[in-house]
């Protein structure tokens, strides 16, 4: 997935009240907003450098999005937005070995009355709900975890693909890590033990799960290799 443009780069400064990041560029302050609603723990230390994009929407509140921050040096996409257009990306170009027979895609399907799924995948003979959840969090090296921050609605959705298994459907997650660094996976079980036990609950129904990295620097994102995850 190409940026229309080339990104910025600037310091980050901090971030604040979840969805603004004050960044320090070319000698001035200015505010990006910042798309993800997790902790970023881990990623938002003072003079962290960071990319950004600019939007010439007359219509946008803050014109600059805070899309890359760099942790010793390695990038860590932290726009959630992107991760269901990394993964239709990968979809279409058939990078994804275990989706490769789904030709048939449809973003954002709806599955039940309070529950829509990222995509709805079919061919001729089978049909498949996919979610994709965005991945940042490394606390162990190379080791990444999700989540960073309780989810509840995480925790209904796996609840939902066991629900959308067992009325016939092909369930996956896919569990997308924006960075490089990574060689496992893992459920952060510390920060939410309900998630922890919908996961398990989830491989018990066949649910299947997925994980993989992506390459990351200032002109695109794109899924990468798949890793594996610590049951």
């Amino acid at each position: 997935m190409k940026f229309k443009e080339k990104l910025l780069q600037g310091t980050l400064i901090k971030r604040y009240k979840r969805f603004f990041a004050d960044i320090k560029y070319k000698n001035k302050t200015i505010t990006a907003h910042c798309p993800n609603s997790g902790s970023m723990s881990g990623l938002i230390d003072k003079g962290n450098d960071v990319c950004f994009s600019q939007s010439d929407n007359p219509k946008r509140k803050l014109k600059y999005t805070l899309e890359i921050i760099y942790v010793d040096k390695k990038p860590v996409g932290v726009n959630t937005h992107l991760a269901n257009k990394i993964v239709l990306e990968a979809l279409n170009n058939k990078k994804i070995k275990n989706l490769i027979k789904y030709n048939k895609i449809k973003p954002e399907t709806k599955f039940s009355n309070n529950t829509r799924f990222d995509f709805y995948i079919s061919n001729n003979k089978e049909k498949c709900f996919l979610e994709v959840k965005n991945v940042t969090l490394m606390r162990n090296k190379k080791v990444a975890e999700f989540p960073d921050a309780i989810t509840s609605r995480g925790t209904k959705h796996l609840r939902e693909l066991i629900k959308a298994k067992n009325a016939g459907f092909e369930s996956y997650i896919l569990y997308l890590i924006q960075r490089e660094d990574c060689e496992t996976f893992k459920i952060a079980k510390d920060i939410d033990e309900e998630y922890k036990n919908a996961f398990n609950d989830a491989l018990k129904n066949d649910v299947k799960i997925l994980c993989y990295d992506c390459q990351l620097n200032n002109e695109e994102i794109k899924l990468n290799k798949q890793i594996n995850y610590e049951k």
